[in-house]
C-alpha cells in the first residue's frame, strides 16, 4: 500500500501539512451480528494502520443499535480475529450504546426544530409512500404532526406504551429527493428485546445511519472509512450532523469493497448456509471468514501481505483467489515440516528386498535448523494411486510392465506384475534398483509399512462453482456439492513427532494437523 499514490493517504497528508487536526483518529465499527470475514480484514488495515503511521489511534466501536441480531459471541470473536491478525486494541473498546442518551436528547432537539416526527405507518405503507427510483415520494399523513403531539409520542414509545412496528420517528428531510435515503429515514424505532450492555433500559433504539456519524462525531473521528455501498449515505449523515448542531463534523471517505472469486461474504447468506446446513458455522474453512481462514491453516502474515497489496481506490474489482493464495503458499512453505502421506494408497511388493532399508530425510528442505527424520524402505510400500495413471488413461489394469519411478530419497522401482481380482487392483509386485540422482524418471512419494499411520483426510475446494458469486441472485443453485471430500489414507509415523500443526504433504499440499481421538488433517491449498 504505497503512501504517496493511495488518494486517502494524501488526503489526510494534505489535512496535517494545513494542520487541520492535531490528532489523526480512524475507528473499526462492526455490527456484533456475525464473525468478521475477508472484507473487514482489509478496513481493519487500514485504519488501524493509518493510526499507526500518523501515531494517532483507532477507535474499536461495535455497533450495537439492533439487539434482536447482536451476540456476546459475536463481540469476543471480532476482538479475537483483530488481536489474531496482529493489531493491538490499545484504546478502551467503545460501543454505540455508550451513547443512547445523547442519541435521545438529539432525536428530541431535531423533533422540537420540526426536523423529526413520529409516524404511525404500518412498515409496508412507509416503504410503498417512499417511492422508487422512477418514482417519488409521497408525504405520511403523520408528517405535519405538532411539535407537542410528537414529544409525547416519542416519549411513550421510549416508555414502552407502542407496540414494535406500531410507531417510529423519521427525519423530515425531503420525500421527492433522487436519493431515496433522504425520503425521511427512520431514525428510532421500537424493539422489545434485552440488550448486551444496557439490558432492559430502552425499548426504542438509534438506526445506523443516525447512530453512525453521530458516535464518529462524539469521538472526534477524523477519517471516516468505508467502503463504496456507503456513499449514497453520506448525504444522510451530512444533514444529520449539520441539523443538530454538533461540533466535531467527520469527514467520510469511501474505497472499494473487498470481493474474492468463488467466495461471498455477506453475513444474511452466510447465516443462510449455516440454517440449510450447507457448511457447519461462521467458522467453516470453506468460508473466508477471518476464523474459517485461521480455522483452515491461513497466517495472519498472509491476510495482511495480501491486504498491503490491494492498495486503497475506489474502482470496484474481484481479486482472484489465488492471489491470496500466493501469499498464504509463500508464508507456509517457511514454516512447514515436510513429510509424506497417501490419500489413495497402492500396495506394492517389492521382490528382491530382503531386509529393511533405514534413510535420513530432511524436515525441511532449506530449514536445517528443523532437522531429520528416519524413514524405512520395506518389502511392502504404498504409493499414491493417481501417480500409476496416465493423463488419458484412467484404467489402471493398462499400465505398462516395467513402467519405472524414482522413489523420493531412494531408487527405482519397476513394475512386474500387477495382481487384480474382480477388476481391482490388489497389489503390484515391483523389483527394485539401488540408484539415485537419476532425473529422467518421475519422482513418486511412498511409505512403508512399519512406517504407516491411517489418516482421515479432509479435502477442502471451492465452495461455490461460479467465479464472481457475489452477482448471482440465486446464489443457493451454484454451490458445490464436492466442496469437502472426505478421504481415509496414510501418513508416515513420523508426524507424531512434529510440533509444527501446519505441514507440507510432499507432492500433494499444505495440510493443517488436528489431533483429537483421531488424527485428522485439513487440507489448506495445493502446492
Amino acid at each position: 500500500m504505497n503512501n504517496k499514490t493511495n488518494f486517502i493517504y494524501k488526503i489526510i497528508e494534505n489535512d496535517i501539512n494545513k494542520k487541520k487536526y492535531k490528532k489523526i483518529i480512524t475507528r473499526f465499527a462492526p455490527e456484533p451480528n456475525g464473525y468478521l470475514h475477508i472484507g473487514h480484514a482489509k478496513s481493519i488495515y487500514i485504519n488501524f494502520n493509518i493510526a499507526k503511521i500518523y501515531n494517532g489511534k483507532c477507535n474499536l466501536r461495535f455497533d450495537d443499535t439492533n439487539p434482536k441480531t447482536e451476540k456476546k459471541i459475536y463481540i469476543n470473536e471480532i476482538i479475537k480475529d483483530i488481536e489474531w491478525l496482529g493489531f493491538k486494541i490499545k484504546n478502551k473498546i467503545k460501543y454505540t450504546s455508550n451513547y443512547f442518551n445523547k442519541y435521545y436528547k438529539y432525536a428530541l432537539f431535531l423533533i422540537k426544530k420540526k426536523l423529526a416526527y413520529v409516524d404511525s405507518l404500518s412498515p409496508e405503507k412507509i416503504k410503498k409512500y417512499r417511492g422508487t427510483f422512477k418514482k417519488l415520494g409521497i408525504n405520511s399523513p403523520f408528517r405535519n404532526r405538532t411539535i407537542e403531539e410528537n414529544l409525547e409520542l416519542f416519549k411513550k414509545m421510549k416508555n414502552g406504551i407502542f407496540k414494535e412496528k406500531e410507531i417510529c420517528l423519521r427525519a423530515k428531510i425531503n420525500m421527492n429527493s433522487k436519493n431515496i435515503l433522504l425520503r425521511d429515514p427512520i431514525i428510532y424505532r421500537i424493539i422489545y428485546k434485552k440488550h448486551l450492555k444496557t439490558k432492559k433500559k430502552w425499548c426504542i433504539y438509534p438506526t445506523y445511519d443516525f447512530a453512525h456519524c453521530i458516535a464518529d462525531s462524539i469521538e472526534k473521528v477524523t477519517h471516516s472509512l468505508c467502503t463504496l455501498e456507503f456513499q449514497n449515505n453520506k448525504p444522510l449523515y451530512n444533514w444529520i450532523i449539520k441539523n443538530i448542531n454538533i461540533k466535531h463534523i467527520p469527514k467520510q471517505y469511501e474505497f472499494s469493497k473487498l470481493n474474492i472469486t468463488y467466495n461471498l461474504t455477506s453475513k444474511r447468506k452466510i447465516n443462510l448456509l449455516i440454517k440449510k446446513k450447507i457448511i457447519n458455522n461462521w467458522k467453516d474453512p470453506r468460508l473466508m471468514t477471518i476464523s474459517g481462514m485461521r480455522n483452515k491453516g491461513y497466517t495472519p502474515n498472509s491476510i495482511i501481505n495480501f491486504c498491503k497489496s490491494l492498495g486503497i481506490s475506489k474502482q470496484e474489482s474481484i481479486i482472484n483467489i489465488s492471489i491470496i493464495e500466493k501469499y498464504l503458499k509463500k508464508d507456509l512453505d517457511k514454516i512447514s515440516p515436510r513429510i509424506m502421506g497417501i490419500i489413495n494408497p497402492i500396495k506394492i511388493k517389492i521382490i528382491n528386498i530382503k531386509k529393511n532399508k533405514t534413510i535420513e530425510s530432511p524436515n525441511h528442505p532449506k530449514n536445517t535448523k528443523m532437522g531429520k527424520k528416519i524413514i524405512n524402505l520395506t518389502k511392502e510400500i504404498y504409493i499414491e494411486k493417481k501417480d500409476l495413471k496416465k493423463k488419458k488413461n484412467k484404467n489402471l489394469n493398462k499400465l505398462n510392465i516395467n513402467k519405472k519411478f524414482k522413489l523420493r530419497y531412494a531408487g527405482i522401482i519397476y513394475i512386474k506384475k500387477i495382481i487384480i481380482k474382480k477388476n481391482k487392483i490388489i497389489y503390484i509386485k515391483c523389483y527394485y534398483k539401488e540408484k539415485k540422482n537419476i532425473k529422467k524418471y518421475k519422482i513418486i512419494h511412498w511409505i512403508s509399512n512399519i512406517d504407516m499411520l491411517k489418516i482421515k483426510f479432509k479435502l477442502f475446494y471451492n465452495l461455490f462453482k461460479k467465479k464472481n458469486i457475489y452477482l448471482k441472485k440465486n446464489f443457493l443453485s451454484n454451490i458445490n456439492k464436492k466442496s469437502l471430500k472426505i478421504k481415509y489414507g496414510i501418513i508416515d509415523k513420523n508426524i507424531l513427532t512434529f510440533k509444527n500443526k501446519i505441514i507440507q504433504l510432499e507432492r500433494e499440499g499444505y495440510f493443517k494437523l488436528k489431533k483429537k481421538k483421531k488424527i485428522t488433517i485439513n487440507k489448506i491449498i495445493s502446492i
